[in-house]
């Protein structure tokens, strides 16, 4: 029976080492650790340690919405587990899904989380909103590529050159600005 931690940040500048120094107290065996958003399930770490847990093991977690951002993928992960029969210990809700109350209590935080969620991202879209009232919004902009450059660059990409990392590179974008890039001039 191995002690598995799965620890998650969701972005690059955050760091782990909280949820890390936490989690030591469990003697943990296996650690999955990655610095990606939870608002969904494509997570390789979250994956990686799905796959390598065994019956009678124990996830560890610092608090649920590292393990998912949504009511619904926390109890996906969480069938996914008892499917194993595989426990999960929540260091902050001090929880134990091996218990009926720590099942009750893990639905309902979920709900709650999910809540607190949305509720940040509706403040965010409000301020978002005063902001470019105000004249004073500058994200969500694309950079602006003159049509020579794009051109020369998208064709070195038609004929093999390039492939579409390459591309973005060369335009000085990233992968989801050239898709929409391409997707708004139709050639998507």
């Amino acid at each position: 029976m191995a002690h598995v931690a799965y620890v998650r940040v969701s972005t690059a500048e955050q760091n782990e080492a909280r949820q890390i120094e936490a989690l030591k107290k469990h003697g943990i065996d296996k650690w999955f650790t990655e610095k990606v958003s939870g608002k969904n399930m494509n997570r390789p770490q979250l994956e990686a340690m799905l796959d390598y847990i065994r019956e009678g093991d124990t996830v560890y977690i610092h608090d649920f919405s590292r393990l998912a951002r949504s009511t619904k993928d926390l109890l996906a992960i969480v069938e996914q587990l008892q499917a194993k029969n595989v426990h999960l210990v929540s260091n902050k809700e001090n929880l134990d899904t091996s218990t009926p109350t720590g099942k009750l209590m893990l639905t309902m935080i979920a709900a709650i989380n999910e809540f607190e969620r949305e509720n940040l991202l509706e403040r965010q879209r409000e301020g978002i909103a005063i902001a470019k009232a105000a004249g004073k919004f500058k994200g969500g902009q694309v950079k602006r590529i003159d049509d020579k450059t794009f051109c020369a660059a998208y064709d070195r990409y038609q004929h093999r050159e390039l492939n579409k990392t390459q591309l973005a590179a060369e335009l000085r974008i990233s992968r989801p600005t050239l898709d929409k890039m391409l997707k708004d001039r139709g050639l998507a």
